[in-house]
């Protein structure tokens, strides 16, 4: 972070846009500001093209003249409903809006807006860090405006409400996860008064669309540390709201002095590791639920302690409801993530014995092309606090990764489908679709993978005859 003076904010919104909206500001006679996150990331010296412009009257009237000036290369859009209008130019994007006091119902996040001061706009704020506003009139350009000392909460990495939390989550309870998400966001701490409004008001989160939660939830998702950011959603009540599959992880049971991992951190664990490897959203999703199905699936053996078998299967089969009450895509995202989540095992069973070229052989045909996604997630579950069983199962997955290597270069992926389709049986054996035929396809598949016959015609072939006779679907000459 720089402290920078009033002076300096100037030289840096010495730029032909802020000038030009600056000129049309003042020939209108109108306050006008830059405010919120365009400010903040100044001070915190990230780079930021979206510009947010608070001014003292018409929003729109400002946009409109800088469209003006601009020329045909600007784009503008003008929202009258809500009194905003954006410009888009080259890169930047440039929001308008009036300065405006706002007032909600109990019942909805949609607030009654009313015309109001710089004051009354910078009140209505999410965050201090947020609040900060610097003025863009000619004669006071450049003038940081702080009512609620947002600088200080800048450098000391806190975040907190300019008014009464309870007031601000109740009022937009949206702006509980927008909390948590700038606190993960920016490694911040979330200021004790304002976490205790977070626990106070987690139940209001239920007005909040699914659309709105999942798209913070993903920009938490995407951070350098998310596991920070599902922490605080944990300790502060939103998170059992939201996805109480992945809060029942955490628990841990013994029985005769032996007990499991607490598989909520486990998780987090892994999903750190993996946010470290990898900017793919799914897959960090895929590293989020991927030991979602162990809750259903714990059983207690006298011989081997606590399984957790088939929860991989378990976790994949509940992907879908999670996706779908969370609004996430339904679609080829979704049946990636369930794939992985199906898969994460395979590797870590392959790893855990004899790397033979069948299994990794069995293992590419199933991952097809998200192969190299799954080994990430495996390697990443590799959470271990036990040295020499950690280094052995990562040296196991070099061995299945070079062994994936070899078989990508000899094209294995277009040999492993046998030659002999379902189609083709079906019209041999004079079959419907049925447990007969799939039967079948699984030997001859199951014949190719384990390399006991090359996928030639005339071999399997003599392969399906053999195993058609076994079932009786051939008589006996």
């Amino acid at each position: 972070m720089r402290l920078l003076s009033d002076a300096e904010l100037a030289q840096l919104l010495d730029k032909d846009i802020f000038h030009k909206i600056s000129s049309a500001a003042d020939t209108l006679g109108l306050e006008c500001y830059v405010v919120g996150g365009y400010v903040r990331d100044l001070f915190l010296e990230r780079p930021s093209n979206d510009i947010d412009v608070v001014v003292v009257g018409s929003g729109i009237n400002i946009a409109e003249a800088l469209k003006e000036q601009l020329g045909k290369r600007a784009r503008l859009s003008v929202f009258r409903n809500f009194g905003t209008a954006q410009v888009k130019y080259k890169d930047m994007e440039v929001e308008f809006v009036g300065a405006r006091k706002e007032s909600y119902s109990h019942d909805s996040r949609k607030p009654i807006v009313e015309d109001g001061t710089l004051e009354d706009d910078q009140n209505r704020r999410d965050f201090t860090i947020n609040a900060m506003a610097v003025c863009l009139n000619k004669a006071r350009f450049g003038e940081l405006v702080d009512p609620f000392d947002g600088l200080a909460d800048l450098e000391d990495g806190i975040i907190r409400t300019p008014l009464d939390p309870d007031v601000t989550f109740s009022d937009d309870p949206l702006r509980m996860l927008r909390c948590v998400r700038f606190a993960t966001q920016l490694n911040f701490f979330i200021e004790d008064e304002t976490f205790d409004a977070l626990e106070r008001n987690a139940d209001r989160i239920k007005i909040i669309s699914g659309e709105r939660v999942q798209e913070e939830l993903n920009k938490i998702m995407m951070t350098a540390a998310p596991s920070k950011g599902f922490v605080d959603l944990y300790r502060c009540g939103l998170l059992p709201r939201l996805l109480p599959e992945l809060t029942a992880l955490d628990i841990v049971e013994t029985r005769n002095g032996r007990a499991h991992k607490n598989n909520f951190y486990h998780t987090l664990e892994v999903l750190d590791n993996v946010s470290r490897k990898s900017d793919n959203l799914w897959l960090r999703w895929a590293a989020l639920l991927h030991d979602i199905g162990k809750p259903k699936t714990k059983r207690w053996n006298n011989a081997q302690g606590w399984t957790f078998h088939n929860h991989n299967f378990v976790g994949a089969k509940m992907v879908p409801d999670i996706f779908r009450r969370l609004k996430l895509p339904m679609d080829a995202k979704m049946k990636y993530v369930s794939k992985l989540v199906d898969l994460h095992m395979r590797p870590i069973v392959i790893a855990d014995d004899v790397v033979t070229d069948s299994a990794v052989r069995r293992l590419l045909n199933d991952a097809g092309d998200d192969i190299d996604d799954l080994m990430t997630l495996c390697e990443a579950d590799i959470t271990s606090k036990n040295e020499v069983r950690k280094k052995r199962f990562l040296e196991n997955f070099r061995i299945v990764r070079s062994k994936l290597h070899d078989l990508k270069e000899k094209d294995y992926k277009r040999l492993l489908q046998p030659c002999i389709d379902g189609t083709e049986i079906m019209a041999m054996f004079n079959l419907k679709p049925s447990r007969e035929v799939g039967e079948l396809k699984k030997a001859l598949k199951d014949a190719v993978l384990d390399n006991r016959v090359p996928n030639e015609r005339e071999p399997l072939m003599e392969l399906l005859m053999e195993k058609a006779k076994e079932m009786g679907l051939v008589k006996e000459e």
